[in-house]
């Protein structure tokens, strides 16, 4: 199964950096810092890694803090399946650049656009604001839409 990262970035004040998607999957959508890990790399890394290649933010590894894994399996295609293991950052002072591929954004938490985003974040994403840990299977069909889902943890 491939190994993905994402990294969640929240500040002392309530509030959560989305990055808009300007280009290839999921163009116009909010998401993270996210991506496949290379072989070469520990997840932890390539989590710190990606977070800086997509906004400039720079974290050491002990910042990362690991809140468990979503299992994504695609019905039309399981090259895509993957592991996405879920990193998050508190109390980030705010500090991010817009790249290339990602529009970096703060939101209140109780302003997030659910409606703009994957379908599956209003199910994990709660419980991870709530200092849960959290492991599900999703099970996404042909247009990437949930056709299932399972709570693990």
């Amino acid at each position: 199964m491939r190994q993905t990262t994402l990294a969640l970035v929240f500040d002392n004040e309530s509030n959560i950096i989305l990055c808009m998607k300007k280009r290839w999957f999921w163009v116009g959508l909010y998401n993270w810092a996210w991506w496949k890990v290379e072989i070469w790399e520990t997840i932890i890394a390539w989590a710190k890694r990606e977070l800086f290649e997509e906004t400039s933010i720079d974290v050491s590894e002990n910042d990362l803090k690991y809140v468990w894994v979503l299992h994504f399996y695609f019905d039309t295609n399981t090259d895509w399946n993957q592991d996405v293991n879920l990193y998050v950052v508190k109390n980030y002072v705010w500090d991010f650049v817009e790249s290339e591929e990602m529009k970096p954004e703060k939101f209140k938490i109780s302003d997030i656009p659910f409606d703009k985003m994957w379908e599956d974040d209003i199910i994990w994403l709660p419980r991870v604001i709530n200092n849960e840990e959290v492991e599900y299977d999703f099970i996404f069909d042909e247009n990437w839409k949930i056709r299932d889902f399972k709570i693990i943890k």
